[in-house]
């Protein structure tokens, strides 16, 4: 099998970036281009959020998880503890996080550590998902093998049952990650691939340094 995408190409000519215009803060300028990007439409979930870790075998792991917060210490999403994700993370909490915004052209790209959040903010988040999510979490071990898809839709039966007329709890091994950035570069595409890229590197008096890259 083979197919030649070399000439898959386009033009990238909608914004730019300017060192002398960005903020002190890399926070804020990913608010800013949070509420533009939502703003300017195209992009059905503006909050997909790539998450890398090192897995267990040694080898790089990314997978696509939905932001559910972002704060002035980082950003927050939530997953199972024991899936491959929450197992890579206990042993080497170093990740990187992306997102690519193709309708505005942008990406961003955060290192940081991944921690745990409280137990009382993961069951706050908990309370608010549909019942159906909640079972989900209850339902499935996350990253192990399973028999069949039957044997998925048994579980989640058994767990409808179980909580019928309860409210549903939050299982213990499902929760919060904040990743907290020590690196936060902002990616603008320019024409000619000259495209724009400024990083932020976090000093330890906790200012930022602000650079350019060369694209």
């Amino acid at each position: 099998m083979e197919k030649d995408l070399s000439n898959y190409r386009k033009i990238y000519e909608k914004k730019e970036l300017s060192k002398n215009e960005v903020p002190e803060n890399p926070l804020e300028l990913f608010q800013k281009w949070f509420y533009e990007v939502e703003e300017f439409g195209g992009d059905i979930e503006v909050n997909a959020m790539t998450i890398s870790t090192f897995g267990l075998d040694g080898f790089p792991n990314n997978r696509v998880v939905l932001l559910k917060k972002y704060t002035w210490e980082g950003f927050i999403f939530y997953t199972n503890y024991n899936s491959d994700k929450g197992k890579a993370i206990e042993q080497n909490p170093n990740v990187c996080a992306s997102f690519f915004w193709n309708n505005l052209e942008r990406q961003v790209i955060i290192k940081g550590t991944a921690e745990k959040i409280s137990e009382n903010l993961s069951d706050g988040y908990f309370e608010t998902r549909p019942d159906g999510s909640k079972l989900g979490a209850w339902a499935s071990n996350q990253s192990k093998v399973v028999p069949s898809r039957k044997y998925l839709d048994d579980r989640l039966v058994y767990f409808e049952k179980q909580f019928e007329n309860k409210e549903i709890t939050r299982p213990k091994h499902w929760g919060g990650y904040i990743v907290k950035p020590i690196s936060i570069e902002f990616w603008q595409g320019r024409p000619n691939r000259m495209h724009d890229r400024i990083r932020y590197t976090l000093q330890e008096n906790f200012d930022w340094k602000i650079d350019r890259l060369a694209p």
